[in-house]
């Protein structure tokens, strides 16, 4: 993503309104020049990405790829447990920075809170490069904004993103099946991957770990070294105070911009192998405070205002906010194909589900269909738009995804991976409990107030 000045469409209903004009929606090849307009960021010429809708078969893969590095591993997650699968990965860390490999791994320090020390000590005795995400010592006033990112960069040639933390709960052999939780990561490789390295040395640099080789880091200073200056046609002693402030107002920019650069991380340059408008393609959306956050909204709004024929979208936490909730009912009303799927009574957050259901009955008036899975706890973040643009990574529709965390998406277009993830959805939908409005109706007095007050209050949740 990156980090030029926001145009007018980064603005979400502009954003949706482009989209709804385009005569062949998110097919149409004004779509991808318009979310690059948004986002600013390239549009990658990549393999097919494989989808890995499965836990266990998801980390099998990943630690396959991190014993047939070469040169560089890079893990990034919100939590890594020192449990079975956590000792997993760990071993496979350990034989990487073994072999000679440069092994990092980033975690966030609140996510990943109740892993022990000797954890991390067995990581760094054997040579890998571990830093934590925004300890409280190191940024007070940050505490509520974490990163809520899940990456593997291997090589910077293949890469894994989605939603999986690292834990038993997500396909340990020790836990049943019926136990494991849902969720979806995607593999990804080429130039795509290059670019999420750059996104987890983003996300280094703010933790404070040394500099990775062979990536260009631009401090946020930068700007005011680029920016054009003013043309000065004062003469003689006139033009001696415009140069000097000037030369005071750039100082002062750097000077900010440093700052800036300590508290927030510095930016690093992305490579680009860019994609005809006829090529399967890959967007990565990396929000993180203070950047992205509103890019991010826009490109979901064109994504639900681009749909034509089906729009399904399966996230733990719903709770997005009212213009996003509108975009989504009036595809409804158009005539899409939107389903949602959300959490049972089995979610982990249960107070963010009460939030969702104070949405419920809006969306089945409007014609939105909604699905509760109950085989086990749902925690995947995708969006699948038309058969061709499939959206997988860490960000939930909620508050804190949209402007609290960093987060890290990758936005595919091609059928064959659209394919893939639709079928994924249908397989959920057969253990899952649809919603009707004679059900919703009749749920107990003290279910709608909770309903109604974690709406009311999904801002702060």
């Amino acid at each position: 993503m990156a980090d030029a000045p926001s145009p007018r469409e980064v603005r979400t209903y502009r954003a949706w309104g482009a989209a709804r004009r385009f005569t062949e929606g998110v097919r149409d090849p004004a779509f991808r020049e318009l979310l690059q307009r948004i986002d600013g960021g390239p549009m990658h010429q990549c393999p097919p990405p494989v989808l890995l809708p499965d836990g266990a078969d998801a980390f099998r893969t990943m630690i396959a790829a991190i014993d047939a590095a070469c040169e560089e591993v890079l893990l990034e997650t919100y939590i890594l447990r020192d449990d079975t699968l956590g000792a997993s990965v760990q071993e496979a860390l350990v034989r990487a920075a073994t072999r000679g490999i440069r092994t990092y791994v980033l975690a966030d320090a609140v996510g990943s809170m109740a892993t022990h020390d000797r954890f991390w000590d067995s990581l760094t005795d054997q040579g890998v490069v571990v830093r934590h995400f925004h300890r409280f010592w190191h940024h007070p006033l940050d505490a509520l904004r974490r990163d809520h990112r899940k990456l593997l960069v291997c090589d910077r040639r293949v890469a894994f993103t989605g939603g999986m933390n690292i834990g038993e709960e997500y396909g340990s052999s020790i836990r049943a099946r019926h136990d494991v939780w849902r969720d979806t990561f995607v593999q990804v490789e080429g130039s795509v991957a290059r670019e999420l390295a750059a996104v987890f040395a983003e996300g280094w640099d703010r933790a404070r770990g040394p500099a990775l080789p062979g990536l260009e880091y631009v401090s946020w200073s930068d700007a005011a070294d680029s920016s054009p200056q003013e043309n000065v046609e004062a003469v003689g002693a006139r033009a001696v105070p415009r140069r000097l402030q000037q030369a005071v107002q750039r100082q002062v920019q750097r000077q900010l911009g440093r700052q800036r650069d300590r508290r927030r991380g510095r930016l690093v340059r992305r490579v680009i192998d860019a994609a005809s408008p006829d090529d399967r393609a890959v967007l990565v959306l990396d929000p993180r405070p203070g950047r992205g956050q509103r890019e991010m909204l826009s490109v979901l709004s064109a994504l639900l205002g681009g749909a034509r024929e089906r729009l399904w979208i399966t996230t733990p936490y719903f709770a997005p906010p009212t213009r996003a909730l509108t975009f989504l009912l009036t595809a409804a009303r158009r005539g899409v194909d939107v389903r949602l799927l959300l959490p049972s009574e089995r979610t982990d957050v249960p107070l963010i589900r009460h939030a969702a259901h104070g949405a419920y009955r809006t969306l089945l008036e409007s014609g939105v269909r909604v699905f509760e899975y109950e085989r086990a706890t749902l925690h995947a973040k995708t969006m699948v738009v038309d058969g061709h643009a499939s959206l997988i990574g860490s960000s939930n529709l909620d508050f804190r995804s949209f402007w609290l965390n960093a987060e890290c998406n990758v936005l595919v277009f091609d059928d064959a991976c659209a394919a893939a993830l639709e079928g994924s959805f249908r397989a959920d939908l057969e253990n899952s409990r649809e919603i009707t409005m004679d059900e919703w109706r009749e749920r107990t007095w003290s279910h709608r107030l909770l309903d109604t007050t974690a709406r009311a209050l999904r801002w702060a949740l």
